[in-house]
């Protein structure tokens, strides 16, 4: 495969750098990444200003930073290089993207933006202390994908990967409960997020439920925002 590897947490974040390092073994690698960090951009994109471009040194790896967001570098990646790749792998996020994180994420959005140019997506996430099951399971979970033959079913996916692993499970997006506080000061509001309650998370077979019960989740995902069944009320 041709991979793009990008993330949003900056070129310079070690998961970036793992998952180059763990790509090489399923095709050529480029990389165009962030230069900064942009956590939480979700699917946002630059078009009021120019793209800052500066080449990185990552080995023997053909890799760039830009000032701007995930989705931007896959755009600037294949209209801006012309690089035709056929899958992104975005990540490896140093923080779980689960529930509605998907919506907020700038890993998914990579992935999502590579689904959009035709392209495959895999959006690659785990617990903010440590890369090391992530690393030692990839090529588990490459293995799961490939058997199961889900880039020719599907071409976006959301994994997630907890400390600690009994297996991989095919999952739907869940909830993620979250106690939200935005606290005001003089200054206005400052956004604290408070306690994740995965706990919560009755829903057998989501994306939370597997995190919590020690799974890693396999999420298909789908860019197409259109509600199908209300269409279908509303036309009967």
């Amino acid at each position: 495969m041709k991979i793009l590897v990008t993330n949003d947490d900056s070129i310079r974040s070690k998961g970036l750098w793992e998952l180059v390092r763990l790509s090489k073994k399923y095709g050529e690698v480029k990389v165009l990444a962030p230069a900064r960090e942009q956590s939480g951009k979700s699917h946002g994109i630059n078009i009021r200003s120019g793209l800052k471009l500066e080449k990185f040194d990552l080995g023997d790896v053909e890799a760039y930073s830009l000032d701007s967001t995930p989705a931007d570098c896959v755009r600037a990646a294949r209209f801006g290089f012309g690089w035709d790749f056929d899958i992104v792998f975005s990540g490896i996020n140093r923080g779980l993207n689960l529930g509605e994180d998907i919506l907020y994420s700038g890993t998914c959005a990579a992935a999502t933006e590579a689904a959009l140019l035709g392209k495959k997506g895999l959006a690659f996430s785990t617990v903010w202390h440590t890369f090391d099951t992530i690393v030692s399971e990839f090529d588990a979970i490459m293995e799961f994908i490939l058997s199961e033959g889900l880039l020719e079913k599907g071409d976006l996916y959301n994994v997630n990967v907890p400390e600690e692993t009994k297996g991989i499970k095919l999952t739907f997006q869940g909830n993620n409960h979250y106690d939200t506080r935005f606290d005001l000061s003089p200054k206005g509001f400052f956004f604290q997020k408070g306690k994740h309650h995965r706990e919560r998370e009755e829903n057998v077979g989501s994306d939370v439920w597997a995190i919590h019960n020690g799974y890693i989740s396999v999420t298909p995902l789908n860019f197409d925002r259109t509600d199908y069944g209300l269409l279908r009320k509303l036309n009967s």
